[in-house]
């Protein structure tokens, strides 16, 4: 009670006790006094307000103190007043109390009552409680008659009065529920009081943690006494009104939500917000000690099932039709809420589970349904495996049961789950080829299931949109021939509802998304993007477009009709043809575009040559401005979310927000399907790669946000703690398949071309960003990487994986230390991501590339890394090390080097760098440039080859121990290495070895050479190793008649060369020992030069003069091992003359300088006059000097052919030819081999001077002398045209001379034949029997190189005649139709094996033969003509 100046009864009793002592003996005189005078001046209400702690009245200087209990004061007023009016005090203690919260509730100043009071009305309630609770303890309150008289107040208490009520333990708030009979009412008042809750914290942010508070009181209640489990049900066996109370009144707020789903646009947004403030009660973590978990999980099961099943209006029908406008990002954002909350309570299987069930049980609202289907799908990332689990099981009970219930339910969840992208659920393209497309498809059991899957598409048709029926018949389902008819008469039926809806299949774009179900796409916009869609093949390589080909003859109407208005579209052209101009030439000239369309295009580019420019570029800007902002404003909103913990299960939604901004900005994929998609590489000039200025822009945003959200994150939380946010991130990206031909491209640009200038921040970034790509690669197409150069050969396909490794290069010193930084990141961040994770899994995600890389740099760089140490894996000091400001990479490599971890994973097979991948790398250093010193450069190849990978077993890459499988690596790796792409240098291939790696290979060889000796007699002794390897690689390469085949093998045998001289010289020799003689062995030698090496030798008949000087000097060596030095010499050479002659003519080539350089190392070695070979070769060289300066006879000792190479080249090295005419003269008679020997020499210098003109060999010339050798051969009536006889039956004349020329040069004998036709003499017919059938089997070998395209010269500028291989050939043809009428008889008899090939490539000249073949043809000759 209140006094004077409103001061309260403490207040008043205080200041009296402390003026003057207590004229009162005792607290009971004290208190009858005080009864007294409030029965005169007594107001019960305010006295129950009155609440304080005792007051201790007392004096000063030790005067006693005296208490007076308010508590007990109160309870005797109310003792005193309930007898007076013959109650109980308990009673009436209830209405005053009742009384007193009616009179607080009424106090407040608005209008209407709210469920929040105010401050001063809850001062004073707390005061009221307070007391009550004090009489609750003396036992003089009545709990039941306050429940009732609670609802006897004029108003429903307000709802925070009574939580105060519940949170006092005063009346909880179930017993005050069942105290109303009228439950409705009770519901009524409780959905009124709790939406006025929500809408009050709207109004007023200051009540917000109050409310919340309110709430979640209340909805613990409510599972509580509405979910109570059996268990429970004993224990509150009194409450009978309020289970059903609080299930109502959940069931009602849920209801006041879902009815506000499908009218979110004209709700006001207060109400909305009201709304949302509802869905707090779906917070699981409200909930987690105060409910039993069944109640809880049976609370979000009802739940769900009530969203689901919830007004169940919508027909199938509508769904199909609609169903777009449901996915995540359309769906309203109560229905995404709710659902994303209610999913935080199961698992994503839990959740299938329960919505199959529902599917199963109940009638479904279509929209609720699958919108859940898109916010599961987006929200939980296992839930795409699971839905296909759930589609397969539809599809099999459909087909068990033919079932259209199943049927429309698997197609409109697979649908629905395909709308919100590839990244998150397959096309539904693909879904529906997967399920459909194949014999092994669940309709393919029976005609019965067929016919049913076709009456299920039969009847979707009247409602189906465009994209899906385009689906169903550009990849029908598999249909058994028989059964064919079936298929055409649902295709005739999809293509009416097409015509229907106003599009023809005639009309469909060439690269139309299949996938996507935007029906607005007119055939107008379609055709747009297919044009750039073509002009980006065109681009890449350089040739139309087979489907524009296609499409061209097969569908005539879209491509004049839709595709060439839309690649024709007026524009001012730029002064340097850009890529859609030198398309429509392409076109125009494969008369692909007509004249006229094509002229009225240029008109019209001339014509708005100024004003159109200038407004596209404005319309074109403002266009798409717009839709940029958005993405930046989503992005930065993502930003906020990954830097809070508590937010990560916002995550998933925001990306996919971010997924639908990113669609608006770049459109949807221009590609066919998405299926196709991942089988069609996307092309990189990896040398120059080409960005779309838009394009490039939204990469650029785009990685820019994931470094931000990753700096951002791991500034508060290590990377294991950042939940799935960025792998979601990424993943969002690779589904947006139109954006990767840019993404790949912009990461070339970055990596490749300016990784040494990026900072610690953005490699890190870039970095984690490949790893996540690499989580992510299933949805990654192959890279065609080009090179930047125009051969085919230039472009390689690779994964995403092997992409990286062509982009981290280590040449330089500024790309070694870019590479150590960014693999360094990359590693660190994947351990230190997936710390649990099994070195398996790891492996799994981590490009092998990258670590492999590692492997390589890391003990280059570092001396300590060169050795076995391991410490204990310290996760966080990886990437403090990696995230710290002031970073040392080189500290952070060896730190993650020295992890034992990170030791772990490097003996997975798949990461593990092998020596032949070592050697790789090495040989791309460029030595000039290199991190490395010359000497820290050896010492690490010292280290790494023998200390590392000579003695590792073969399982970890290494090499066993063997020396010769060491060779065997280096020598197969410099050749690959030489014969790869060197993008550095533009694409030319790199023929210079690399020293260091040569040197190395050399020392090997020569201790193999030492430890063979030791082993001398062995079989292992016996076999080239390195021979054996030169040729096993030729012979794993088929000989093919490419032009690329061709020169590669060429390319390879000019590296097999460069390799054979870079060795010692004496390993080309092997000693073997035949009784106790030491002999010189070079079979192996002299195979590899006939079967190979021969081929790639500059003059048809000799070997180069680097190889030729190489083998003889290696010979001298090779001989110190002989017991007769000069002997094993004498054997090698004499076995030169049959077994590889071209040896014998390569030193007749090079004599002039080879015979200095023999004699000096022969008297070096030996001392000893030369060798008996060498001195003949020597002696051969001087007669043919002798015999053409001074005139003395030419003597003929030893093989002619190789007195007449000598004299051939002698012959060459002078000039002009004036005495050698003479010289020939001076042969004497018995020289016929010599001069065909002569001829064959001649001839191939005629055929080397037309193939390799630069040799410095004229063709005039060597035509000029072959003439005069063959007139001298004519005049002596010697027989030569066995010279070109392929099936010679006397091999002892001139198969050597045959067997000693290139391959090459064999082929084109032809050419040189027909060549020397002005000297053949009439006497030729009748002496040689064989002319005919070597003339014609020529001219047949002739046309052959010809139809093939094979060897036949070109001309060259500098000549005209014999120039033109059909020059040739029409000679050679004229020469045969006027000297077959001349032949005898005879040489007819001779050509029946020829006839019936001539008769098929020339059928005029086999008439002719076979005209002149028949006796009496040859009788009727015509005497007048005249043959030469």
């Amino acid at each position: 009670m209140a006094g004077p100046g409103g001061r309260t009864w403490r207040d008043l009793l205080a200041g009296r006790a402390r003026k003057r002592k207590s004229a009162f003996r005792s607290g009971a005189e004290l208190q009858e006094a005080a009864l007294r005078l409030l029965d005169r001046h007594q107001n019960l209400n305010d006295l129950l307000l009155e609440v304080e702690d005792s007051v201790k009245p007392g004096g000063q200087g030790g005067v006693e103190h005296q208490e007076v209990s308010s508590e007990s004061f109160i309870v005797s007023v109310l003792q005193e007043q309930a007898s007076r009016l013959g109650v109980p005090t308990a009673i009436l203690a209830a209405k005053n109390a009742v009384t007193n919260i009616e009179r607080i509730c009424q106090a407040s100043a608005s209008p209407s009552q709210v469920p929040l009071l105010n401050l001063d009305q809850r001062k004073r309630l707390s005061c009221l409680l307070q007391t009550v609770k004090d009489l609750l303890a003396n036992n003089v309150f009545c709990r039941s008659l306050f429940c009732q008289e609670m609802w006897k107040m004029k108003d429903p208490p307000v709802l925070e009065a009574v939580w105060h009520l519940h949170r006092g333990n005063i009346v909880g708030l179930g017993e005050l529920l069942e105290s109303n009979p009228a439950a409705p009412a009770v519901v009524e008042w409780l959905c009124n009081s709790l939406c006025g809750l929500c809408e009050q914290v709207e109004e007023s942010s200051g009540d917000a943690e109050l409310a919340g508070r309110v709430l979640s009181d209340f909805a613990i209640l409510f599972l509580q006494n509405g979910f109570q489990q059996t268990s429970e049900l004993g224990r509150k066996v009194e409450f009978k009104n309020v289970p059903y109370i609080c299930h109502a009144v959940l069931q009602r707020m849920l209801t006041w939500v879902l009815d506000a789903v499908g009218k979110e646009k004209q709700e006001d947004v207060s109400t909305l917000q009201a709304m949302r403030f509802w869905l707090n009660v779906f917070n699981v973590s409200v909930y987690r000690s105060a409910v039993h978990p069944d109640s809880l999980q049976q609370f979000f099961r009802h739940t769900l099932t009530e969203v689901l099943t919830y007004n169940p209006l919508l027909k199938v029908s509508d769904a199909i039709h609609m169903q777009k406008e449901w996915s995540f990002t359309r769906t309203c954002s109560l229905l995404t809420t709710l659902y994303r909350k209610m999913f935080m309570a199961f698992s994503a299987k839990e959740l299938i589970c329960q919505l199959q069930q529902v599917l199963e049980t109940h009638e479904v609202n279509w929209q609720h349904v699958l919108s859940c289907v898109s916010t599961l799908v987006v929200c939980q990332a296992e839930a795409e495996q699971l839905f296909k689990d759930l589609l397969r099981h539809l599809l099999i009970k459909a087909f068990e049961n033919y079932d259209m219930e199943n049927m429309i339910t698997a197609f409109l969840i697979a649908r629905q789950a395909a709308l919100e992208g590839p990244a998150v659920f397959m096309p539904y393209s693909e879904w529906f080829k997967a399920s459909f497309g194949s014999s092994g498809g669940h309709h393919g059991s029976s005609k019965k299931a067929l016919v049913f899957l076709f009456e299920f598409l039969s009847e979707l048709v009247p409602f189906e949109a465009a994209p899906y029926l385009k689906v169903h018949i550009m990849y029908p389902p598999f249909v058994p021939t028989k059964h064919r008819s079936i298929l055409l008469e649902y295709i005739t039926l999809a293509k009416t509802r097409l015509a229907d809806l106003k599009v023809a299949i005639e009309d469909m774009g060439l690269y139309e998304d299949l996938s996507s179900t935007d029906e607005s796409v007119q055939p107008q916009g379609q055709a747009l993007r297919d044009v750039e869609k073509a002009l980006q093949i065109f681009e890449n390589t350089r040739k139309i477009p087979t489907s524009v080909i296609e499409a061209s003859i097969f569908r005539r109407p879209y491509y004049t009709s839709w595709f060439l208005p839309a690649l024709l579209r007026p524009r001012v052209l730029p002064k340097t043809p850009d890529a859609r101009m030198a398309f429509i030439d392409s076109l125009k000239r494969a008369d692909k575009i007509p004249s006229n369309l094509y002229s009225t295009y240029m008109q019209a580019c001339c014509a708005m040559k100024e004003k159109m420019l200038q407004d596209e570029s404005k319309v074109e800007t403002s266009h798409s401005k717009e839709p940029v902002e958005q993405l930046k404003a989503e992005l930065a909103e993502l930003r906020t979310l990954i830097v809070d913990q508590a937010k990560y299960e916002d995550v998933p939604a925001q990306i996919a927000v971010i997924s639908d901004r990113l669609t608006s900005v770049l459109g949807h994929s221009s590609d066919e399907n998405e299926a196709a998609t991942l089988n069609s590489p996307i092309q990189v000039d990896i040398s120059a790669p080409r960005l779309e200025p838009s394009h490039q822009s939204v990469v650029d945003l785009l990685l820019t946000s994931f470094c931000q959200n990753l700096i951002a994150a791991s500034y508060f939380n290590p990377p294991d703690r950042q939940g799935p946010c960025l792998s979601l991130f990424v993943k969002m990206m690779c589904g947006h398949r139109n954006l990767l031909p840019a993404l790949l491209g912009r990461l070339c640009q970055l990596i490749y071309h300016q990784g040494p200038s990026l900072n610690d921040a953005h490699i890190l970034g870039l970095a984690a960003f490949v790893i996540h790509l690499s989580e992510c690669r299933a949805l990654i197409p192959e890279v065609k990487a080009n090179c930047g150069i125009s051969e085919p050969i230039s472009e390689k396909v690779l994964s995403i994986s092997e992409y990286w490794n062509c982009l981290l290069v280590c040449r330089t010193e500024e790309s070694f230390a870019f590479c150590m930084r960014f693999c360094t990141a990359a590693a660190s961040y994947l351990m230190c991501k997936f710390p649990s994770y099994s070195c398996e899994d790891l492996c799994a995600l981590l490009p092998p590339s990258l670590v492999k890389k590692l492997q390589y740099i890391v003990p280059r760089l570092s001396l300590e890394a060169r050795g076995i140490l391991c410490e204990e894996a310290k996760t966080d000091l990886i990437w403090s090390s990696l995230s710290c400001p002031s970073l040392n990479y080189k500290r952070a490599s060896l730190c993650l080097w020295k992890q034992a971890r990170f030791q772990e994973l490097l003996k997975e097979k798949a990461l593990q760098l092998s020596f032949r991948e070592w050697l790789l790398l090495e040989l791309e250093v460029y030595p000039e440039k290199d991190i490395l010193s010359a000497s820290e450069r050896q010492d690490f190849h010292y280290w790494a080859i023998y200390q590392w990978y000579l003695p590792a077993p073969s399982a970890s890459g290494g090499c066993d121990g063997d020396l010769e499988k060491a060779c065997g690596i280096i020598i197969n790796t410099i050749l690959d290495s030489s014969q790869r792409l060197d993008l550095g240098s533009c694409g030319q291939s790199k023929m210079s070895v690399s020293p260091d790696i040569l040197c190395k290979l050399q020392e090997m060889v020569l201790e193999l050479g030492c430890r063979r000796k030791l082993l001398s007699g062995c079989l292992d002794a016996q076999r080239h190793f390195l021979f054996e390897i030169l040729q096993e690689r030729l012979k794993d390469r088929k000989h093919s008649s490419s032009l690329g085949e061709q020169l590669w093998r060429q390319q390879e045998l000019l590296l097999h060369r460069r390799i054979l001289v870079g060795l010692p010289a004496s390993a080309l020799i092997m000693t073997c020992r035949k009784g106790k003689k030491t002999m010189l062995d070079c079979e192996d030698f002299f195979r590899f030069v006939n079967l190979e090496l021969k081929n790639v030798c500059s003059r048809g008949y000799a070997l180069s003069y680097d190889i030729t000087a190489h083998f003889f000097r290696g010979l001298l060596n090779a001989s110190l091992d002989c017991e007769e030095s000069a002997e094993g010499v004498n054997d090698v050479l004499t076995a030169c003359q049959t077994r590889c002659p071209i040896v014998l003519f390569s030193a007749a080539l090079w004599w002039p300088r080879l015979e200095p350089v023999l004699c000096s190392q022969w008297k070096r070695l030996f001392g000893a006059p030369l060798a008996e070979e060498l001195e003949r070769l020597r002696e051969w060289q001087s007669s043919a000097t002798s015999f053409l300066s001074s005139g003395v006879v030419f003597p003929l000792s030893g093989p002619p052919w190789i007195s007449a190479a000598f004299l051939h080249c002698t012959i060459q090295q002078q000039s002009p030819h004036g005495r050698e005419r003479n010289a020939l003269k001076r042969l004497g008679t018995d020289t016929e081999q010599l001069l065909v020997s002569l001829l064959f020499f001649s001839l191939m210098d005629l055929i080397s001077a037309k193939i390799a003109p630069k040799e410095g060999v004229d063709f005039q010339t060597s035509l000029e002398w072959s003439l005069v050798i063959l007139q001298c051969l004519e005049e002596g009536g010697m027989s030569w045209p066995l010279l070109f006889h392929s099936a010679e039956k006397d091999p002892r004349k001139y198969c050597v001379l045959r067997s000693a020329a290139s391959d090459c040069h064999i082929r084109l004998l032809p050419v040189a034949f027909y060549s020397l036709t002005p000297c053949f003499h009439q006497e030729l017919l009748t002496r040689e029997q064989t002319f005919l059938y070597v003339a014609l089997d020529l001219y047949i070998q002739l046309l052959r190189l010809f139809v093939e395209g094979k060897d036949l010269p070109r001309q060259s500028p500098d000549t005209t005649e014999h120039g033109d291989p059909l020059e040739v050939i029409s000679t050679a043809r004229r020469f045969l139709f006027s000297v077959i009428p001349r032949c005898p008889a005879p040489s007819f008899g001779n050509i029946q094996p020829l006839l019936a090939t001539c008769e098929e490539l020339d059928p005029e000249l086999g008439a002719t033969l076979l005209h002149f073949s028949r006796p009496a043809a040859a009788m009727e000759l015509d005497e007048e003509l005249v043959l030469f």
